[in-house]
């Protein structure tokens, strides 16, 4: 009996040691040993801020670059990788350079733009470049410019905050029936529809004449811009060409300081002569063109017209250029010359007061007056066209005479 009331005794010891035992709360981790403090990496050294310029005046693409820091084999690398995306005879001195480098000076990228939407890039990856044109959006504008004529054409239009390029591109649609310089004068009137090229709010360009109109002595010179598969240019309301056989003016833009005549005193020689030549006033070195496509009969020294050219055209025309400074390349006697070829460039040479050119055309071996010449007119609309150029006719004259004018600060 006393052993079993032991036996249940130590069983309840045993029972009641279990039960405390699991029911203690478990003891704390240990204490984490300490670790080392690691020091971080140094943040890396920020890029160094774009370097600008421009190609400039009488330096190579290399020269500009080395300036902004590029070394001499990386400039052959970058113009390699250019050479498929750049024309390097077309660069001018205000082209914009901008050229990247990483934080060791090392160049990794070039920005070449030399219009707001003429731009190429090249980037550097490894010692690797590789180029490519930038596709910069950009939208037309279709305004009216209108004016009326004060002095000239150039002041006219840009007092109205154009450009002068505009006035060369207006002037250039009536090259072959207009002459600015001898035929325009106070009063007269113009208007053009144009389009106008953006970048965002930048005025990057002119683009195409739709329609144009100048006044003057009552006469109305009216041209058409019109495109097709068959056809592109300007053409007269009733779809004629405005280009011709000849160009009315053999330099771009300028003025005439004597007209043709059959009797006018002589300035260096004296007594009363006949003149038969019209004169443009032009700065020395002015380039001068064939005004139609012919072949050189004549280019040297001739006495008192000095440096001559006398080209020979079709139709039993000839036209002669006189007092040049120097004569264009290629210009020899037997040379095939196109028209708005540079065949010499404006002088004083011969019997002559001051830079002009000395402008002369003969028909049939007899001089005749450049200015009341009518020349053969190029090729028209062709009937199968007609229906679609007088339908875009309609709509463009609408919009000229129409519109409000537009004045720009561009």
């Amino acid at each position: 009996m006393r052993s079993l009331a032991a036996a249940t005794l130590l069983v309840a010891l045993c029972a009641g040691g279990a039960f405390l035992f699991l029911s203690a709360p478990p003891a704390p981790p240990p204490e984490p040993s300490p670790i080392a403090d690691i020091p971080s990496a140094p943040p890396a050294p920020p890029a160094p801020a774009p370097v600008v310029g421009t190609l400039g005046k009488k330096r190579t693409f290399q020269d500009a670059l080395a300036a902004l820091g590029v070394a001499r084999d990386r400039v052959v690398e970058i113009v390699q990788a250019l050479r498929p995306h750049l024309d390097f005879r077309r660069l001018q001195p205000h082209d914009a350079l901008e050229v990247h480098h990483d934080p060791s000076g090392d160049p990794v990228k070039l920005v070449y733009r030399q219009s707001p939407v003429d731009v190429v890039e090249a980037t550097r990856e490894g010692d690797a470049w590789t180029a490519s044109r930038l596709d910069v959006p950009v939208d037309r504008r279709v305004v009216v410019v209108a004016g009326t004529l004060r002095d000239n054409l150039f002041e006219s239009v840009e007092r109205l905050g154009e450009r002068p390029q505009l006035v060369l591109d207006f002037a250039e649609i009536f090259a072959w029936d207009f002459d600015f310089a001898a035929d325009s004068q106070p009063g007269d009137r113009f208007r053009m529809l144009v389009e106008k090229v953006h970048t965002g709010d930048q005025f990057v360009r002119y683009g195409r004449i739709l329609a144009a109109e100048y006044e003057s002595e009552g006469r109305a010179h009216v041209a058409i811009h019109f495109k097709d598969k068959d056809a592109s240019g300007h053409y007269t309301p009733a779809g004629e060409s405005l280009r011709r056989a000849f160009l009315k003016s053999p330099l771009e833009f300028t003025r005439i300081s004597s007209a043709f005549s059959r009797g006018r005193r002589h300035p260096i020689l004296g007594g009363v002569r006949p003149h038969l030549a019209v004169d443009y006033a032009a700065p020395a070195g002015t380039p001068v063109w064939a005004v139609a496509d012919g072949t050189v009969e004549y280019a040297g020294y001739k006495g008192g017209n000095g440096n001559t050219v006398i080209v020979r055209h079709r139709a039993n025309f000839k036209t002669m250029y006189n007092h040049l400074s120097r004569f264009g390349k290629g210009i020899r006697a037997g040379a095939a010359v196109r028209q708005r070829q540079t065949i010499g460039y404006v002088g004083s040479t011969g019997l002559s007061t001051g830079p002009h050119l000395d402008y002369r055309v003969i028909k049939d071996g007899r001089f005749v007056n450049p200015l009341k010449q009518t020349f053969l007119p190029g090729v028209p609309i062709s009937p199968g066209n007609r229906q679609t150029f007088a339908e875009a006719r309609d709509s463009l004259l609408a919009r000229l005479r129409e519109a409000e004018p537009h004045r720009s600060a561009n």
